[in-house]
């Protein structure tokens, strides 16, 4: 006869089981359905017999009460980035330069899968997780223990008495739970994540752990951090080890004694890591013995007995089935290619940008068409090209639309952009107004793509000041929207009245301003008033601004309408004027040079261009012969390659830092 206390034993194995299928595997063995009967027997039998449940208990990954910030810890061990290459022969390099500085050592290797997750590191003592820590500047990080222990496949305590078991490795989003999410956020009129370790990030940046815990995040762990009580040599043994604690380890590794069976294991990698349940973008090549390790030593950013094999952008040929058009929030039409779905970097393709009719244009592409797309570092895909020998009769040219897609005004050519002349079509009317309310412009804290739509739909907003307007009652009653949760969104829209200057001249949209200008215009004029008065001789004499936008500018102003909108804003009390930044230490220590910002930093990336920029610093976009410097993160991409092609200096956030100071 089954007891509470064998029920619930079989309940908590059969979840993690199912847990594991579904989070480290890949392939759940159940549906969501018969998941939710199994985890709610749970609930009802804890609830019953509180005796019952345990810290480590499925259904103790709940998360708590919401914290006001992240609290920063010194790392006991530096977290460390790994030096990257895209070539088979300079990894072959890379293993003579160990065997030449490590003469008449056997030297082994181990090769992992690199995860595209974010890095993390946990503390366990006495077998139980004490702390976990994001890998911040690699000295310090934040405190999201919280959060981690919502991961469900991670073991709240692990059968070891060693008084510090330090582990680290990448919290990832499982592919399975990605394309689910990105279905349910479409369905609902919300933008998608463009990749795995994106919606990863964003979900370990929450306060709230209670919402963490509705994401099926993941972990796979590989590397050791601080050891105290524990018996381990080699890499090669410490993965033993974690698997043996019970925790997730990486789904195959190989352990290799020479170049070409490095370079064997890199291949085989490559052939099955669409099979893993987390997207992977390289291998990682080891050293085994930690004890030579110990004597390569390492730089200040990276080991210099490890290295990253990046695997190359992957490619996919596919069908052009049709071409939609959207509108853009300055009238724009732009071409969107529909294909026949193809797997590509381990999600499936179904669209992709063809940017505007003069790249249709030059690339020739066509109605049923064979075309390249690639996919470079999991993200938004591309059309490269056409495959010219397969072209049949059948195919038929890409035609402009007469008429907008969305209000079917006649639309106009301006050089090689088609735009929709309308001021009041919808499409452009959404579009501007998420580009008001985005995190880059005037960041109102819950204003959606979904919620905006609804606020159009109900005729509720037609311009930004609109916003300024609406009131609780007004947002409570749309759909989706609990009084919570359009509390927060009012608490929002007022906290944008602060915004500095240039984020309001940004959020305008007015055409040819980008993020950049914006910013010079703020510090030169001061005033929205002083900007607005101004003439187009006067406006080229700011950085940055030439002629195109000096009209633009002019033109902006001078319409009745939007004068009556910066009246508006006015009185719903928006900031008109630029805040003075604090002078950093150095003065203008930067005066002059250009950088360009690349990879994940531990500050969101306009902070530190606004930091730049009061050192008297220029941030630009993409790097050239005429860049300063690049300041390259974690996952740092094609920026990063393109300064070491052109030789142009390459910082870390600490040197930054040093060069700020003088």
């Amino acid at each position: 006869m089954s007891t509470p206390a064998k029920r619930h034993r079989a309940l908590v194995e059969e979840i993690r089981r199912h847990d594991r299928a579904y989070y480290e595997e890949a392939a759940p063995t159940i549906s969501d359905q018969d998941y939710d009967a199994l985890y709610r027997e749970l609930i009802d039998l804890e609830a019953a017999h509180p005796e019952l449940r345990t810290a480590d208990s499925p259904s103790q990954r709940v998360g708590g009460a919401p914290l006001a910030h992240f609290t920063t810890v010194a790392h006991a061990q530096p977290m460390q980035s790994l030096d990257n290459t895209y070539s088979a022969t300079e990894m072959e390099e890379f293993v003579d330069r160990m065997q030449r500085t490590l003469e008449g050592q056997e030297l082994t290797f181990v090769v992992e899968p690199k995860v595209d997750g974010v890095a993390v590191s946990l503390r366990y003592e006495h077998g139980k997780l004490v702390q976990g820590l994001t890998r911040g500047d690699g000295q310090r990080g934040d405190d999201i223990t919280a959060n981690l222990r919502t991961i469900r496949t991670l073991p709240l305590e692990i059968k070891s008495d060693a008084p510090i078991f330090e582990v680290r490795g990448e919290v990832y989003y499982p592919r399975v739970a990605f394309d689910k999410l990105n279905r349910q956020r479409e369905a609902a009129g919300e933008a998608v994540f463009a990749n795995p370790r994106n919606a990863a990030a964003g979900t370990l940046k929450q306060l709230d752990s209670r919402l963490v815990a509705k994401r099926p995040l993941a972990i796979v762990l590989y590397g050791p951090g601080e050891l105290r009580g524990v018996e381990c040599g080699t890499q090669s043994e410490f993965l033993k080890l974690v698997k043996k604690l019970g925790l997730p380890a990486p789904e195959k590794t190989w352990f290799c004694r020479d170049k070409a069976e490095l370079l064997r294991a890199v291949e085989e990698l490559d052939t099955e890591r669409r099979g893993f349940a987390y997207a992977t973008d390289g291998a990682v090549v080891k050293l085994d013995s930690w004890r030579l390790r110990a004597a390569l030593g390492a730089t200040s950013k990276a080991p210099r007995w490890a290295i990253a094999y990046k695997y190359s952008a992957e490619k996919a040929v596919t069908t052009l089935e049709g071409v939609t058009f959207q509108v853009g929030r300055t009238g724009a039409i732009t071409p969107v290619a529909e294909l026949k779905p193809v797997l590509l970097a381990g999600t499936v393709v179904k669209r992709a940008t063809l940017h505007n009719f003069e790249e249709i244009k030059r690339k020739d592409i066509r109605l049923g068409d064979h075309v390249t797309i690639e996919k470079a570092g999991e993200i938004i895909p591309a059309v490269l090209g056409v495959v010219v020998e397969a072209r049949t009769k059948a195919v038929r040219a890409i035609e402009p639309p007469a008429q907008c897609p969305a209000c079917e005004h006649k639309l106009a050519w301006d050089g090689i952009f088609l735009r929709c002349p309308n001021r009041a079509c919808p499409a452009q009317t959404q579009r501007k107004l998420g580009h008001f309310a985005a995190r880059g412009a005037m960041d109102i804290d819950g204003m959606g793509e979904s919620l905006i739509e609804q606020l159009v739909e109900a005729d509720l907003v037609k311009d930004p000041a609109d916003f300024y307007a609406l009131t609780l009652e007004q947002l409570s009653g749309l759909e989706r929207m609990a009084e919570k949760s359009a509390q927060n969104v009012v608490a929002g829209i007022v906290a944008s009245k602060q915004q500095d200057l240039w984020r309001l001249i940004f959020g305008l949209g007015i055409l040819h301003v980008g993020a950049g200008g914006a910013r010079a215009l703020a510090a030169h004029f001061h005033t929205l008033d002083k900007l607005a008065a101004a003439g187009v001789e006067e406006l080229q004499n700011v950085r940055d601004v030439g002629e195109v936008m000096a009209e633009s500018l002019v033109t902006w102003f001078g319409s009745e309408e939007n004068r009556e909108l910066i009246e508006r804003l006015r009185k719903a009390g928006l900031n008109f004027e630029a805040q003075q930044a604090a002078a950093p230490v150095g003065g203008t220590s930067l005066e002059g040079k250009t950088f360009v910002l690349t990879g994940t930093l531990t500050e969101p990336r306009d902070v530190v261009a606004d930091r730049i920029r009061a050192a008297g610093g220029k941030v630009a976009s993409s790097v050239s012969k005429k860049t300063s410097y690049v300041v390259a993160g974690e996952h740092a991409g094609s920026k990063l390659e393109d300064a070491q092609r052109l030789g142009v200096a390459v910082l870390d956030e600490a040197g930054l830092a040093k060069l700020m100071a003088g």
